[in-house]
């Protein structure tokens, strides 16, 4: 526990030394092939600024404009060299094929809502503009949806970093203090996992519900 805490603090303090530059690099990583969850990113940021030594709206700007560019990379790397490139190499690149195929069929399922509703879903967030830059979307419609999806996905990690971290600066210092925080809150987390479980629901009824009158 005692190691963990202390890998903890350092990344905390890290983000903190890096300010939103490092937000814009983190989260254009974590929306392009590097593997860097977000939620080690924007929780922390947003802590801070319950601190005081950031902004939280800068934060979440900060968050959603390294979304984006994470994202528009990907989306023109990935129209310039094409689905058999990306296939056959992607493996070297934390992109197997059965990643690629999960992405590929939400794009061709759902479209440009697609590409909002995966800015809110693990593994598929950060993969799903590939096949938006293959399948060649538009740019305009796909950078809408990124945007929109990207900036509620990091006003809600924000806001669980500003209201359940930020109240409680004190699990810095202790790693049996930062276990009882996160344990006790950890009903608000569950409580947006589900809110997000929910929109993807309605999202896949209304389309059920769309499908069924285009083909009646």
């Amino acid at each position: 526990m005692e190691t963990i805490h202390n890998l903890a603090i350092y990344w905390f303090h890290l983000l903190e030394d890096w300010g939103y530059g490092g937000i814009v690099f983190l989260m254009a990583l974590e929306s392009s092939i590097v593997p860097i969850p977000s939620e080690v990113v924007m929780p922390p940021a947003a802590f801070w600024a319950a601190q005081g030594r950031m902004n939280f709206w800068a934060v979440v700007l900060a968050g959603t404009v390294g979304s984006y560019i994470g994202s528009v990379l990907s989306y023109y790397g990935a129209r310039l060299v094409g689905t058999p490139i990306l296939y056959r190499f992607g493996k070297y690149i934390f992109l197997p094929p059965a990643k690629l195929q999960m992405a590929e069929r939400w794009f061709q399922e759902y479209g440009a809502s697609g590409i909002f509703f995966a800015r809110l879903l693990p593994v598929i967030r950060h993969l799903i503009s590939m096949p938006a830059g293959v399948f060649k979307m538009n740019f305009l419609s796909f950078s809408i949806s990124t945007i929109l999806g990207a900036f509620l996905w990091c006003l809600v990690l924000s806001w669980y970093g500003g209201e359940v971290l930020g109240e409680s600066p004190q699990l810095l210092n202790s790693p049996i203090e930062m276990v009882d925080v996160l344990k006790s809150r950890m009903g608000w987390l569950i409580g947006g996992i589900v809110g997000i479980t929910v929109l993807y629901g309605i999202m896949l009824f209304a389309k059920s519900r769309l499908d069924k009158k285009q083909s009646g």
